[in-house]
């Protein structure tokens, strides 16, 4: 599984972004995980998940979604920029 997070922009007079988590599957994931860098322009395909846990007392949710098809789009990458598992693990 390859988890990543997507910024959104906002259109209109609302600057700034949203930003989205990601779940790929199988060979989705690993091509994710070769060819995704931070900044990658992407187009995702898939279905809403949510979840809810426990964290100290709260109660917590989030939701995800889970990719049936990711799509790159833009140009290659260069040697330069900084691999998606890299940049994951920075952040």
């Amino acid at each position: 599984m390859a988890k990543f997070l997507l910024a959104v922009d906002r259109a209109g007079k609302e600057a700034g972004a949203d930003f989205v988590w990601i779940a790929a599957w199988d060979r989705q994931a690993e091509t994710c995980a070769e060819y995704l860098d931070k900044g990658s322009q992407v187009a995702v395909d898939g279905r809403l998940r949510s979840h809810s846990w426990e964290d100290e007392g709260k109660r917590r949710s989030a939701v995800e979604v889970s990719a049936h098809r990711v799509q790159f789009l833009g140009t290659p990458r260069s040697e330069e920029v900084t691999p998606f598992e890299a940049a994951a693990a920075t952040t």
